[in-house]
């Protein structure tokens, strides 16, 4: 490599290129095949105990690989972009979940589905957004969308435009991951959020850590 620099090649480096493209060839085929499933981890009021909404979380069950955790995959289909054919999917089928919910129980709040980066860049999204809620017959108030922090960060002044067009059509927005990535706060005053998320690097340790304490603290008077 000049410069007095060896590289050495070893059979992982191999094995890690085989499974990538081996797992992007079947992720493609994994939504037609029906291998996808949405999976709803409730969110509760500690005060009262109640149910006050809830979070999709995507989940894969391969045929012969098993279950593929989404910090596999998701990566994965980022680069690929099968992101965008992936949440568009995510999104029609918490929103039919959620139709399905409202029939059968009492309202217990908004359902909150992950917004990648890339779908946050698509043209007319909002619009989409707007169609898939009219099309299940959702009030737009049961929809919450939660977008990292380290991309509305990286993206300032674009994302900014994206979500006030979001906040728009009377959904909730959140802002996941908070703490992670280097907030700006003369930006972050700027943004339509409904909700601020903890990194759960803070919050795992909260009681034990007086450090993760303090900034849980914080960052709780900052969201009030």
């Amino acid at each position: 490599k000049g410069r007095n620099r060896i590289e050495r090649y070893t059979r992982d480096l191999t094995f890690q290129a085989n499974e990538r493209m081996t797992l992007e060839h079947e992720l493609r085929r994994a939504i037609e095949r029906g291998e996808l499933s949405l999976h709803y981890q409730p969110k509760m009021c500690l005060q009262s105990g109640n149910l006050v909404g809830a979070e999709a979380l995507i989940r894969w069950r391969h045929p012969v690989f098993g279950d593929i955790p989404p910090d596999r995959f998701i990566p994965l289909a980022e680069d690929s972009g099968l992101i965008l054919q992936i949440g568009d999917w995510v999104l029609q089928e918490a929103c039919r979940q959620m139709r399905e919910w409202q029939r059968q129980h009492a309202p217990f709040g908004p359902l909150s589905v992950n917004l990648s980066g890339s779908q946050l860049s698509q043209p007319q999204l909002a619009e989409r957004i707007a169609n898939t809620l009219s099309d299940f017959g959702l009030d737009a108030c049961y929809l919450q969308l939660e977008i990292t922090e380290g991309f509305i960060m990286t993206q300032a002044e674009e994302a900014l435009g994206v979500l006030h067009e979001l906040k728009s059509l009377g959904l909730q927005l959140a802002i996941d991951d908070f703490g992670t990535g280097y907030s700006s706060l003369s930006y972050l005053k700027r943004l339509p959020l409904d909700q601020v998320k903890i990194d759960q690097s803070f919050v795992r340790d909260v009681l034990s850590d007086p450090n993760d304490a303090a900034i849980v603290r914080t960052i709780l008077a900052l969201a009030k």
